[in-house]
């Protein structure tokens, strides 16, 4: 009787404690919530509605006069498939080739034994406050021979500042003395590194992974400078350009409906091509969402 009173009094007591206060930022929470996500439904009804819906403005959070149309015209099409595709084999090779760079250059600056570390410090986080600028990097580039070619979307800016001092202050975070007993017992640098920090610092490098990944994913201010084939164009850049009425929709129907049939749900075909271009970056978010928060916050518990 009295464990169960004791239960029973704690219960209420937890009951009691929820007050205006943790009512209110509840209340915020799900205001957050929505705005977040209520115009990601309306993107998704408006694709899946019809066109004179969309023109009466009939359309909110549920598809009216339901047609599937403007997803037939995205699958049908295999420029959008070309552009998925390769923008999904650029983020991959990006994102590795940064990993690889961020990784490289925030492990030596862990180092205490490594001379004049404050100087290598100083110079990568004076690029985070003065850049060349837009033109100056697309001559550097003009002048590379990179203009039309896929590493173009990839070498410029393949690494990050920001990153780079995430790491530096997760492995810092990690006790040194592993580094000089493995020193001690003859490990080389290369060594420690792979067999000590890596092990260690996956929810680090799985959270920088997804920050490397979304922002190639959703940049196509780069290709726009560099890229003028069809071929090579990223996914972004086919969607900015839809959207801004730069290119025409291409789509395999047969001839002589073709533009009749892009035309008519126009507006479904932006809002279809939006739900194709953010889909696959939301599969793979999940999947590294349990390592979000812990790798942001443990590297940046030291300066």
């Amino acid at each position: 009787m009295n464990q169960s009173s004791a239960a029973a009094s704690g219960f209420t007591r937890k009951k009691k404690s929820l007050g205006a206060g943790q009512i209110v930022l509840n209340v915020l929470m799900v205001l957050f919530v929505l705005l977040c996500t209520l115009p990601f439904v309306n993107v998704i009804a408006i694709s899946l509605s019809s066109k004179s819906a969309i023109l009466r403005g009939d359309v909110s959070f549920w598809p009216v006069e339901f047609s599937p149309k403007a997803y037939e015209v995205i699958v049908q099409d295999p420029s959008m498939f070309r552009s998925l595709f390769f923008t999904i084999r650029i983020t991959v090779i990006y994102t590795l080739l940064a990993m690889a760079l961020t990784i490289l250059y925030a492990f030596p600056l862990t180092m205490k034994r490594l001379k004049g570390r404050k100087f290598f410090m100083l110079f990568i986080v004076f690029t985070m406050y003065f850049s060349g600028g837009t033109i100056p990097i697309y001559l550097n580039v003009k002048e590379l021979g990179l203009i039309n070619n896929e590493w173009s979307l990839i070498l410029p800016g393949l690494i990050s500042t920001f990153n780079i001092i995430i790491l530096k202050n997760f492995f810092q975070g990690l006790p040194y003395e592993l580094n000089e007993a493995a020193y001690i017992d003859g490990a080389t640098d290369f060594q420690i590194l792979l067999r000590i920090y890596l092990p260690l610092s996956f929810s680090s490098l799985a959270t920088l992974s997804l920050f490397y990944a979304v922002g190639k994913w959703n940049s196509f201010s780069d290709a726009l400078y560099y890229i003028t084939s069809r071929d090579l164009q990223p996914l972004q850049l086919k969607l900015y350009n839809l959207i801004k009425g730069g290119q025409a929709v291409e789509v395999t129907v047969q001839e002589g409906n073709a533009n009749d049939l892009a035309s008519s749900i126009s507006a479904s075909i932006e809002s279809a091509t939006i739900i194709f271009a953010t889909v696959p970056i939301l599969v793979v978010y999940p999947f590294v969402q349990r390592y979000f928060v812990s790798g942001v916050t443990l590297g940046a518990v030291k300066g």
